[in-house]
């Protein structure tokens, strides 16, 4: 039995797994560098360590000083949470190694994932759907030319090692390949560690669905309805929903056996992603695994009624997965939006600095998950954000309505946020309608 859990990451995500904990009866460990010395997440946790400086190298990425940080305070367990080690295969080895429990898929099932060819190679041989693109890592242009052209344009380059839009670059012409290549390999080494690149045909107006799955140690896989996140900006998620208003209760069921499938070829056990491109006829395609628990999980939850990080933490205890998980039906529709520190009015720059005031909104249906307050400064040195609203309703229409009604309830002084731009989307009548896709931005007009 896990006696002990340190929490290997900062802000929300830290905030959300120490509130589980609690409710499991298990006590925590913070770490926290210099710059997180007033956040939430070290007040509130059971014991805290400052690990390093603000910078997230010399702290939230210094693997030996968790791991020395989990030994000195006892602690048995690691939640890695989202970001930072959350998908590093050496950090899950290094736990292993020092008999520390790592609370996520094994090292092995990490790397192999990790891997966007080795993934695509792996959910062929289990006949996933996947995109067609190359079945090996691209090492040059003169493969990269010919790969596009077996393909067909336009394609999208990206990186082996990627995530988060890093290292990936969509080419139109021949003509653009070259320069293209050679920028998103670049990207990839500086992001990454890794230039190595792969190809994909690029599927216009595609919608970015993806499946939640649960998996215990005895060989028994869940999912758990799926999530619409097609609302993106430069490849980075800003509203999610569930369910998704494009996906009808048999395409639901297909989806999610394709995820189960997808999720048993690697002997998965943890909380987990698959996620998948819709192109407009419906049909589905593997684009990658997401060996952790997700940003956007709290819609999950709404509909689902299932805390995933309590039963991720169960499952890391050895328990199976509970029975009702392979019977649930989905409840109502669930909207999230990610609320950053950047102003939308100057291209999203981001907006760092002190909280003046802050006011988090309630009434019927709404979460917001979030570590600042009022005074809170900041930090320069990580991603811009602040808190997830999460708003649940009987109906599509019901969730939209308590979002718009919640944003506006919503007060952050001090700093620009991206909240005025929530509120414009939600204005627009093809996003009202469902009418939505992975380019839908790049059209949209924000005054």
């Amino acid at each position: 039995m896990i006696e002990k859990i340190l929490i290997a990451n900062r802000g929300e995500i830290a905030l959300r797994i120490i509130r589980a904990c609690k409710e499991l009866g298990i006590p925590t460990v913070a770490v926290y560098s210099t710059a997180d010395s007033l956040s939430l997440h070290v007040r509130f946790a059971d014991e805290a360590v400052c690990i390093g400086p603000a910078n997230s190298q010399g702290s939230y990425l210094k693997q030996s000083q968790i791991i020395s940080t989990a030994e000195v305070t006892n602690a048995d367990a690691i939640h890695p949470g989202y970001g930072f080690l959350a998908e590093n295969p050496d950090f899950a080895q290094m736990c292993r190694d020092n008999e520390i429990l790592f609370i996520g898929p094994s090292p092995e099932v990490i790397k192999r994932m990790g891997n966007k060819a080795e993934a695509r190679a792996t959910m062929m041989k289990a006949g996933v759907p996947v995109i067609p693109g190359s079945e090996d890592v691209i090492s040059d242009i003169k493969i990269a030319k010919k790969t596009a052209a077996d393909i067909g344009y336009p394609v999208i380059l990206k990186a082996v090692a990627g995530g988060g839009g890093r290292g990936m670059r969509v080419v139109r012409e021949e003509k653009e390949l070259e320069a293209e290549f050679s920028m998103a390999s670049e990207e990839a080494r500086t992001a990454f560690g890794n230039p190595a690149m792969y190809m994909e045909k690029l599927i216009e107006g595609a919608r970015h669905i993806e499946v939640q799955v649960l998996g215990d140690n005895y060989g028994n896989v869940a999912y758990l309805g799926e999530r619409e996140c097609s609302i993106q900006r430069r490849h980075q998620k800003l509203i999610e929903e569930s369910p998704s208003p494009a996906v009808t209760e048999d395409l639901r069921e297909k989806i999610g056996k394709i995820a189960v499938r997808a999720a048993k070829a690697v002997n998965y056990s943890s909380a987990g992603t698959i996620e998948f491109l819709m192109d407009k006829h419906r049909n589905v395609y593997f684009m990658e695994m997401n060996t952790r628990i997700q940003v956007e999980h709290p819609v999950t939850e709404m509909v689902t009624g299932c805390d995933l990080l309590k039963e991720q933490i169960n499952i890391a205890n050895g328990d199976k997965l509970p029975r009702w998980l392979h019977k649930l039906k989905l409840r109502g529709h669930s909207i999230e939006c990610r609320i950053n520190a950047e102003d939308p009015h100057k291209n999203f720059r981001p907006s760092p600095g002190k909280i003046t005031a802050f006011h988090a909104p309630g009434g019927p249906g709404t979460r917001m998950d979030t570590h600042v307050y009022a005074g809170y400064e900041i930090p320069s040195n990580y991603d811009s954000l602040l808190g997830k609203l999460i708003t649940h309703g009987k109906s599509r229409e019901e969730a939209i309505a308590r979002m718009e009604r919640a944003l506006e309830e919503t007060i952050i002084e001090g700093v620009a946020t991206t909240i005025p731009f929530h509120q414009a989307i939600f204005r627009d009548p093809n996003f009202r309608s469902g009418d939505i896709h992975i380019d839908f931005l790049k059209d949209f007009k924000f005054q």
